[in-house]
């Protein structure tokens, strides 16, 4: 019997046709650059979360990602393993819960949905994949509409007027610069703080300046000083040779989307500000991607890496009553 239900476990039944989808915009999307599909998947996983993962692989695009409704699907586990199931995939870096508006204006809504990603990811790459799914929706939802254009009335004929003479325009004395723009830019600074935050990414002054028009680009592009900070600190290897060759590799590769620009209230445009939010997959608590490493917030993380803790006590209890039982027989028949 052992032996059948794990074999059941390793094989997820299959999709039923009446699985419900979940509502437009909601439910289960699934990341780009996918390997293959075989039937080695997610061999590295417990068996429990291998079955749950399996099911969820062949779920369609959009369909409902609710513990409940996956629950009565896989009816070896319940509510409460399911969830757990989906939080050890999410810290496997297969799945992450996001939250995003959709609309403008009192339009607006927020949509719940669950990235999927068969291959395993770290958390690097979900922040940026993220991060560029972000802007790119935002650029779909918040495009202007095409306005019908109407001709432009015809100008007056133009009268004579009496021309007049004016000076020219007097030559303007050159500014001298600021101490803000004589100081180090923001760029400049997070480069030579890197070293502080791991010895090995420490740079010369000289190695700064040359990073920082790369540095500013990513600024200029959105992202703060922190995202810029953690970009480029995450996932490092365990040496390091040239600490400015990796970096200028780094901000290369993994330069952030162009977002898209708002109108503010001096009729300036400043980049749109970072709308999407990942909730935690235990709690639901949201936050920021990089704010949220393997899916799940500060507590939840620091629950999970230390091991749940049975609250049950040991039954310890009816040892003691035998004990005790005994000793009144004895009792009994000594009188």
């Amino acid at each position: 019997m052992a032996t059948q239900h794990t074999s059941s476990a390793l094989q997820p039944p299959a999709l039923s046709p009446t699985y419900p989808m979940a509502n437009p915009g909601y439910g289960k999307r699934v990341a780009p650059a996918q390997i293959p599909r075989t039937a080695s998947d997610f061999a590295l996983l417990p068996i429990r979360e291998r079955y749950v993962a399996g099911f969820i692989d062949h779920l369609p695009e959009g369909a409902s990602m609710s513990v409940k409704q996956l629950a009565k699907q896989l009816p070896l586990y319940g509510q409460q393993a399911i969830s757990s199931a989906l939080t050890a995939l999410s810290v496997a870096g297969h799945l992450r819960r996001v939250r995003c508006p959709v609309g403008a204006g009192e339009e607006t809504r927020w949509v719940f949905r669950t990235f999927w990603s068969r291959t395993a990811r770290d958390n690097e790459w979900w922040t940026t994949f993220l991060a560029a799914d972000t802007a790119t929706e935002t650029a779909t939802t918040e495009a202007p509409s095409p306005t019908p254009t109407t001709p432009a009335p015809a100008a007056p004929a133009p009268t004579a007027v009496p021309q007049q003479r004016t000076p020219p325009p007097r030559p303007e004395a050159p500014l001298a610069p600021s101490t803000a723009e004589t100081g180090p830019s923001p760029a400049y600074l997070a480069l030579a703080h890197l070293g502080r935050a791991d010895h090995r990414l420490a740079l010369s002054a000289d190695d700064c300046t040359a990073l920082e028009p790369q540095a500013t680009e990513w600024l200029a592009r959105g992202v703060s000083v922190d995202y810029l900070t953690s970009a480029l600190t995450a996932g490092l290897p365990a040496a390091i040779d040239s600490p400015v060759g990796f970096l200028r590799h780094r901000l290369t590769t993994k330069a952030p989307p162009q977002l898209p620009t708002e109108k503010t209230g001096s009729g300036t445009t400043a980049p749109a500000a970072r709308s999407l939010l990942v909730e935690c997959t235990e709690c639901g608590t949201p936050g920021p991607p990089e704010a949220l490493p393997d899916g799940l917030c500060r507590p939840c993380r620091e629950t999970h890496s230390n091991g749940a803790v049975d609250p049950s006590p040991a039954p310890t209890e009816a040892p003691d009553i035998k004990a005790r039982m005994a000793n009144l027989r004895n009792l009994l028949r000594s009188v």
